[in-house]
């Protein structure tokens, strides 16, 4: 059995997988890892290896933790794909980013793929059909957009996402819902399009946070997996056992 971890910007996300199938998977905060991963080998005591995608949130005191438990594969830009990687700048690229090409590549792989993943930010990862990595683009997601115009204003109002948002605001909660949502969904169908035009049969994955909310809403054939990360990480797994 595999344990995967992606430590995130904002939280903690884990999975038990025997072979690809997904077991179990949650998400926590980081200051619930020692409790929460103890428990996970409670449940799961045939746990053999684990491997750790972490921004930095991570510290060396978790992963002493960890690795009483089991062996320890700490993603970086030195680990071990399968794909070609033709990132100009390797030991840059994020270490979430290597995973969702990994699973772009497993999935697809004859084919054209490009992943977005909507969390603290949005990233566009583009897998091509001759199994190689170009790379992409980063953007600000939902959560920051909101959190830009709170806190870089003097008197715009802190909001969350609503489900239903007009293209016309009327007022300035209901024009910071239609410039922040569909201003998003404008930025991914608009370069959707733009990959539609370069590449031939573009399979396009959204994932992340906010997969499902925005997944609704696209006019483009997208395929929602909030999972996709975290299959990603399994697959890299096992091909660094190798």
């Amino acid at each position: 059995m595999n344990l995967v971890i992606d430590a995130g910007n904002s939280f903690v996300k884990v999975a038990v997988f025997k072979g690809n199938s997904l077991l179990n998977d949650e998400q926590f905060e980081l200051s619930e890892f020692v409790l929460r991963i103890k428990n996970i080998f409670k449940k799961y005591p045939n746990i053999n290896h684990a491997i750790v995608s972490s921004v930095g949130s991570v510290t060396d005191k978790e992963l002493k933790v960890l690795k009483l438990f089991c062996k320890v594969h700490q993603l970086s830009h030195a680990s071990k794909v399968p794909f070609k990687n033709s990132y100009a700048t390797p030991q840059t690229l994020g270490v979430d980013r290597i995973a969702l090409a990994c699973a772009a590549f497993y999935h697809n792989p004859k084919g054209n793929s490009l992943v977005i993943d909507a969390g603290t930010c949005i990233t566009y990862d583009m897998v091509n059909d001759f199994g190689e990595y170009l790379g992409g683009a980063i953007s600000p997601g939902l959560q920051m957009r909101y959190k830009a115009l709170y806190q870089q204003t003097s008197k715009l109002p802190l909001l969350e996402p609503e489900k239903e948002v007009n293209l016309i605001g009327n007022t300035t909660n209901s024009s910071i819902h239609s410039g922040v949502i569909n201003g998003v969904l404008a930025e991914i169908n608009g370069l959707v399009d733009l990959y539609n035009q370069r590449f031939k049969d573009l399979t396009v994955i959204l994932t992340g946070g906010d997969a499902l909310f925005l997944s609704e809403r696209t006019k483009n054939t997208i395929f929602a997996n909030p999972k996709f990360l975290l299959e990603g990480l399994n697959y890299l797994l096992e091909y660094n056992k190798k």
